[in-house]
């Protein structure tokens, strides 16, 4: 029975088309994304919300707001922060005096004025009897201050709170009322367990009360503030909206609230948008400073009173050590007063942006739309001409989206339809074409980033050589190797990302060198790449490519290390180069498929590979950056000056290898001081091998002498190397088995 469903279940699918079922089957999963609407979805749609007012952003019609600023120049003039009460009742008595409709502090007072007399009276020791009596007798700083509050059209601030084990504090009722219409609106308003309140005798003076706190979103922007939340227990009213109910002389809010949250609030006639959490999305204009004057301007009498005239005030703070400061899609340093300002201003000028609840379902419905239109036309039509038509419905969707928002100032997210629509299309696109070319992408994937491009299309034609198993054939194999790459380590141990990036920086010419000359990277060791010649494919010029991929490789190291030396010293770094050693050799292996039925490397077996691997060892010893083996310069010696260096037995074997250096192509070597050089090296290791110690050391003399500056290697360490042999030997002769090769001890 299930093999037969199984069955159906295909057949179906073939007469539809598998790019259809795909499309089809993303479609319904994208719409259950949506439905769960996880983070970095709500993130991308903020993110296209905040494109618009970038784009766009509001241009204020009138200044109703100003803001009384607590800035530096205030600070400066009228002392640190928090100021004695009897400053701030004077700075509210004159913007009072100048006829503001009403007033917001941006501010709390939890604790009482710590100038006050009567306070100091209680809480400084050494007072004399007098003084402390006079102390008590004279004006309570917080009195006065709500002495002012009685008499003036004020809002005091509040904060959300969380209460500690013991906290007895206790809030006021609110002064205003709230009635509702429609269902209840306390399961969707934000909430917190307390209210920070100001001393009760403020609290009681003042006409209006109102929360200033403000929820940023995930990623630290503020776009929604609210306009009436939870707090203890009791609904609070915002300060910007506190402050106009009590400048419209209005006592009660209504909260129109549907299905899915609340729908707007509604005050002194205006009904203002909201969210379902009761938040206001602001429509933000840039920072301007024109909202702005110096609290200790007014205090001194130097802002006109008409200035305040009719005028809804905010007195807050600018001062970077008071730290109220915000981040907008429009800027990423906002003082926080400003936000209840922008949103005064979106209230009375109508300007508020609108998120309804029909547009979930309406970017739903055009995300559907164009997924259908997508999974019918495309194996219909092809991919080219659907891609045309996907463009033009992208530009109606942006269009429409624009429209909606310079217009109707209603947010619709663009992001999520077209994104979806796309994903669909891509989809039935690529599975359609991997399905065709499913064969030669697994031959692409397996020998893409080891050999060169040319070759992988040549085997892409030839599937039959991709099979468990292998061939003997000769090989010319090359390992390089990072010198030091120890203590290069350690110097990033506090940082493995760039050390990654160094390693990654460094390997990617290397890389490109060998597949530039018809290599194929057999593997990356670390710091380390093994690489051969004359497989998969054939090559018979494959000793000449690898040393021509050795020099390539040592003029792309020459090239990064000019550039990190630079930067070193653009940002006053120490600079150490970066140094390899290649070791190449010539010989007859087995290269082939290698590992077991389910999972296999192209790879490479034999002795020469580990002649070619002890010969990269060697590179520092004898102080040159390419080591050859015997094979191998035999075959490039017509194209490529090589030296001989000397004749080793490796460890394990018993047969000598002389093994040579690779100073260039023949043509880009001066002729004529290659021939000397050769020369006094065959002198050299005539005499050397001979025990004529005296001949070899002059004829070491002789090399010294050489200017070898032309040949871009410094054969100096080589010297060295046999100064300190022949030395060694006059003292301390060789038996009389030697036979001239040195013998290595280590692999």
């Amino acid at each position: 029975m299930l093999k037969s469903t199984g069955s159906k279940a295909r057949r179906l699918a073939q007469q539809v088309g598998w790019g259809r079922v795909f499309g089809i089957v993303l479609l319904v999963a994208l719409v259950g994304l949506r439905i769960w609407d996880p983070a970095p979805l709500q993130l991308l749609r903020l993110k296209t919300f905040d494109l618009y007012q970038v784009a766009k952003p509001r241009e204020p019609k009138a200044r109703p707001v100003i803001i009384v600023d607590i800035d530096e120049a205030s600070l400066n003039t009228l002392g640190q922060w928090p100021w004695p009460r009897t400053v701030v009742a004077k700075l509210i008595k004159k913007i009072a005096q100048g006829g503001a409709a009403a007033i917001g502090l941006d501010i709390v007072f939890a604790e009482p004025d710590r100038t006050s007399p009567p306070l100091l009276a209680e809480t400084l020791s050494d007072l004399s009897a007098t003084a402390r009596s006079e102390l008590r007798s004279a004006p309570d700083h917080d009195e006065i201050f709500a002495d002012i509050l009685k008499r003036t059209r004020t809002v005091v601030g509040q904060s959300a709170y969380n209460p500690r084990a013991g906290d007895t504090r206790k809030s006021l009722t609110p002064k205003a009322s709230f009635a509702t219409l429609g269902d209840d609106p306390d399961p969707y308003l934000i909430a917190y367990p307390g209210l920070l309140s100001n001393i009760p005798i403020l609290e009681e003076a003042a006409l209006g009360r109102g929360m200033f706190t403000v929820l940023p979103d995930p990623d630290g922007l503020v776009r929604r503030v609210p306009v009436v939340m939870k707090a203890g227990g009791e609904k609070i009213p915002s300060l910007n909206a506190d402050v106009l109910r009590v400048a419209t002389g209005q006592t009660t809010y209504v909260i129109k609230t549907g299905e899915a949250g609340v729908q707007s609030v509604i005050l002194a006639g205006i009904q203002i948008p909201t969210d379902a959490n009761a938040q206001l999305w602001i429509y933000f204009s840039p920072h301007d400073p024109a909202r702005y004057v110096s609290a200790a301007d007014v205090v001194n009498g130097k802002v006109p009173p008409e200035t305040f005239k009719g005028k809804l005030v905010l007195i807050g703070t600018s001062a970077t050590g008071l730290f109220d400061v915000k981040a907008t899609p429009v800027e990423p340093v906002m003082p926080g007063v400003e936000l209840h300002a922008q949103a005064l201003e979106n209230i009375l000028e109508g300007t508020s942006l609108k998120r309804p609840g029909y547009t979930v379902g309406a970017e739903l419905c055009l995300a559907v739309a164009v997924g259908l239109i997508f999974i019918v036309l495309v194996p219909i039509l092809g991919a080219l001409p659907v891609a045309a038509l996907g463009s033009a419905i992208a530009a109606a969707v942006l269009g429409l989206a624009w429209y909606l928002f310079t217009q109707e100032r209603i947010l619709l997210d663009v992001a999520y339809p077209l994104i979806g629509g796309l994903a669909v299309f891509l989809t039935m696109l690529f599975v359609n074409y991997f399905r065709e070319e499913a064969q030669r992408r697994q031959i692409r994937s397996a020998f893409s980033q080891y050999i060169s491009p040319d070759l992988v299309e040549q085997l892409a034609q030839e599937p039959d050589r991709l099979v468990l198993g292998g061939e003997t054939r000769d090989l010319t194999i090359l390992f390089s190797d990072v010198r030091g790459f120890t203590s290069i380590s350690e110097s990033y141990k506090d940082n493995p990302q760039g050390l990654t990036s160094l390693l990654n920086r460094l390997l990617t010419p290397l890389s490109h060198a060998v597949l530039e000359h018809g290599g194929t990277i057999d593997k990356y060791m670390g710091d380390a790449i093994m690489a051969f010649w004359n497989a998969p494919l054939d090559n018979m010029s494959h000793a000449t490519g690898a040393c021509a991929a050795a020099l390539k490789m040592m003029q792309s190291l020459e090239k990064v290390n000019a550039e990190r030396e630079v930067e070193a010293q653009e940002i006053g770094k120490p600079y150490t180069p970066l140094r390899i050693g290649i070791g190449i050799n010539t010989g007859e292996c087995v290269v082939g498929n290698m590992g077991s039925d389910m999972r296999f490397d192209y790879s490479v077996l034999g002795d020469a590979v580990n002649l070619a691997s002890r010969l990269e060892g060697q590179s520092e010893n004898f102080g040159v950056p390419i080591i050859l083996g015997s094979a191998t310069a035999y075959l490039v010696k017509d194209h490529f000056a090589v030296l001989e260096l000397d004749a080793l037995r490796v460890k394990g074997k018993k047969e000598p290898e002389v093994v040579y250096t690779l100073l260039g192509k023949k043509g880009d070597v001066p002729a004529e001081l290659f021939d000397k050089l050769h020369a006094r090296m065959q002198e050299m290791l005539g005499a050397y091998r001979t025990r004529k110690w005296a001949d070899s050391a002059k004829a070491l003399s002789a090399l010294r002498k050489l200017k070898l500056e032309s040949l871009g290697v410094d054969l100096s360490a080589l010297f060295d190397l046999y100064a300190e042999r022949i030395k060694e030997f006059r003292k301390n002769p060789p038996p009389k088995s030697w036979d001239g090769v040195f013998t290595l001890q280590t692999k």
